[in-house]
């Protein structure tokens, strides 16, 4: 196990980009909570409110990773000073990205249905590093044999036809078979051989004439995320907990 751990992460220089990503979700996991209980009323935790002014987490993520970012750069890939940063980095993304929705609306929208894209960004943020952990160095880290190379290379071919597979789901707008298709190539190939998402780019650009073909794909993408809605819905829900509801008008008399 040790040879292994070596081999994979210590020697290629990956290291601290584990620990980062271990940071970044037991950060995000534990923001969560804390907010959560904080929105309960329960346990010790309040909002920091110097002055009056809500101070969102977002702006201590934004000091760690700035700190973590600019350390790893000149740290380097190994030693202890690495690897801190490298945590240290990972914290501040957690907390950054927990709020990504607050960033991008410019609005506290934390607990209602647009703080869910921060969980999306989340998730998808964790798929992207597994991935980059996950993968391998073409050039290895050690004496590779022909044999050996010639498997390289069969390998770093699989990888650029999947990589194509993966841009042409992602210009029909599947995000998430795109990521999800960097780990697993036949989800890649799936998705580039079907239907475009009515609002993408794909669709725009070959569907413009092809009215059946636009048909097909207005109601294949009704039909999928009518099917798809709750339980991505309750995922979320289970992760960044459940947004406010926004109480409906009653009927005037």
């Amino acid at each position: 196990m040790g040879h292994w751990f070596d081999q994979n992460f210590v020697e290629p220089g990956k290291l601290p980009l584990l620990l980062a990503l271990a940071a970044f979700v037991l950060t995000f996991g534990i923001t969560r909570v804390i907010t959560r209980m904080i929105r309960a009323g329960k346990g010790p935790f309040r909002n920091i409110t110097p002055g009056g002014i809500h101070v969102h987490h977002v702006v201590p993520g934004v000091v760690l990773t700035v700190v973590g970012g600019f350390g790893a750069v000149a740290g380097g890939q190994h030693g202890v000073t690495a690897s801190v940063c490298a945590v240290v980095f990972g914290m501040g993304a957690g907390l950054v990205l927990d709020e990504f929705a607050l960033i991008l609306h410019l609005d506290d929208v934390y607990w209602t249905e647009e703080g869910r894209q921060s969980v999306e960004v989340v998730v998808l943020t964790a798929a992207l590093v597994l991935l980059v952990l996950g993968g391998f160095s073409p050039l290895g880290v050690d004496d590779l044999s022909g044999d050996q190379q010639q498997g390289r290379l069969g390998a770093v071919l699989t990888v650029v036809v999947n990589f194509c597979f993966v841009l042409i789901t992602l210009f029909k707008g599947k995000a998430r078979m795109a990521v999800v298709g960097t780990l697993i190539p036949f989800v890649a190939l799936v998705g580039a051989v079907r239907l475009a998402r009515p609002t993408s780019v794909w669709a725009r650009r070959f569907y413009r004439g092809r009215h059946r073909a636009r048909s097909r794909a207005v109601l294949r993408a009704y039909h999928h995320d009518l099917r798809w809605a709750g339980p991505r819905r309750r995922f979320q829900d289970l992760i960044g907990g459940a947004p406010d509801r926004v109480p409906t008008p009653s009927p005037k008399p």
